[in-house]
């Protein structure tokens, strides 16, 4: 009997992806796998139940009814409690289960027999550069992030010179050089627009002014010697914290799009600008905060809406903005995902073999246990705490974050290092994950 594939509708608000498309239903048809999609799973990347179908996927008209005789369970987004209660033992889950965040989902799986994987955790590493879905993620949010602030942003983003006048052009600020950054800073000179770009690692100087951008930071000896082994970012002295935080403080006051781009795993996004800086922008200038969901690079960032300060600069507070380009996400989530299940089958047949390096680096529970070693122990408090307002000595603090921002290895420095999300900072070892 073929190893059937089980695709879900995703139910958490606003997540418009889903895991799989005609494309790889084709793929997943070659290896001999049955696919088994439940109907609407596509609505928000407009793909329809018929172009699945089309594609040689049966359409279940209930996830019940899709899990019934699942051997690998796809989703975007971990599965919810009533999904869970409906696999069967043994079944193999894979998804971006935001583990750190969600280890309710964990205990669920383990105590269903289900093995978990989780595909933030996919290490980075040569062979497994086709299943780094954080990273196609990333590029797209970067883009998004830019398309969003100009939209948001009243004016042109690049220099017109007509009868009536010049008409200058934007100038954006990135802060963070990972994946997301990069294809920030490409979007944001694609449209015209004059970009600068920081971060703690002298590698990313050269990628910055690679893509027509100027690299902003205090480049002396100690940012020198900033990178550690695996394209990873130190810890910068409070004294660097300090003058690089004056560096970007009087920096962003001269700018008219600002996008924050740093995540830590496991724990709530640094704050890479304070409202003191926020507030020095000019009125009708943006800041676009993609580490929102982990609680925000930006003081006063609320997930889900536009806060205004009192001077008029609006900062976007927009979640999942891969979602927002559903159906090239979903296209290349996809694709991360197929080459990840031609790891689970062989020959036709489920053959999961744990002590493969990708496998087990991704694995979250087995056996009806949580075997990943930053899960086995008491939970920590949740990442994706919403922004609080902060105190006087918070804010204070908040000016020195910028030094520690942005820790994620570059693209170019895969071979070696361990999985992260983009622009990540390494995680300590409890929590210490495997980019956003």
């Amino acid at each position: 009997m073929a190893v059937t594939i089980a695709v879900l509708k995703e139910r958490l608000a606003g997540e418009t992806r889903v895991a799989t498309t005609p494309e790889t239903v084709k793929k997943y048809a070659a290896l001999g796998l049955a696919v088994v999609v439940e109907s609407g799973a596509g609505e928000g990347s407009s793909i329809p139940d018929s172009e699945f179908a089309a594609a040689g996927a049966k359409v279940a008209k209930t996830a019940a009814e899709a899990l019934k005789a699942a051997d690998i369970v796809l989703k975007v987004r971990g599965p919810d409690a009533k999904e869970t209660a409906a696999l069967k033992k043994g079944t193999v889950v894979v998804a971006l289960m935001d583990a750190y965040n969600n280890r309710p989902v964990l205990a669920a799986l383990a105590k269903q027999g289900a093995t978990g994987f989780a595909m933030e955790f996919v290490p980075r590493i040569t062979r497994a550069q086709v299943m780094d879905a954080l990273s196609s993620q990333a590029n797209l949010a970067g883009y998004r992030a830019v398309i969003e602030g100009a939209a948001a942003f009243g004016k042109a983003m690049p220099m017109m010179m007509t009868a009536a006048g010049t008409v200058a052009a934007a100038k954006v600020f990135v802060m963070g050089v990972g994946v997301a950054g990069l294809q920030a800073i490409a979007t944001a000179r694609r449209l015209g627009a004059v970009v600068t770009a920081t971060d703690v690692r002298p590698a990313t100087k050269e990628q910055v002014e690679s893509l027509g951008a100027k690299f902003t930071a205090v480049e002396d000896e100690e940012f020198k010697n900033a990178q550690a082994a695996g394209g990873y970012a130190k810890e910068m002295s409070k004294e660097y914290q300090a003058k690089q935080a004056a560096l970007v403080s009087e920096h962003i006051k001269k700018q008219d799009i600002v996008i924050t781009t740093a995540l830590i795993p496991g724990r709530k996004a640094p704050i890479l600008v304070s409202a003191t800086q926020a507030a020095s922008m000019k009125p009708g200038s943006v800041i676009v905060d993609l580490a929102v969901e982990q609680g925000g690079n930006v003081e006063g960032a609320v997930l889900g809406k536009t806060a205004l300060t009192k001077n008029g600069v609006m900062i976007l507070g927009a979640p999942n903005l891969p979602g927002r380009i559903a159906a090239d996400a979903s296209n290349l989530y996809g694709r991360n995902l197929f080459a990840f299940v031609g790891l689970l089958v062989k020959d036709g047949k489920l053959a999961v073999d744990l002590e493969d390096e990708i496998l087990k680096a991704a694995l979250l529970t087995s056996g009806g246990k949580v075997v990943h070693p930053n899960f086995t122990g008491p939970a920590p408090a949740p990442a994706r705490a919403a922004p609080a307002k902060k105190s006087a000595a918070s804010a204070t603090a908040a000016k020195a974050a910028p030094a520690k921002a942005a820790a994620e290895p570059a693209p170019t420095a895969k071979k070696s290092a361990a999985k992260k999300p983009a622009l990540a900072k390494p995680a300590p070892k409890k929590p210490a994950p495997k980019k956003k």
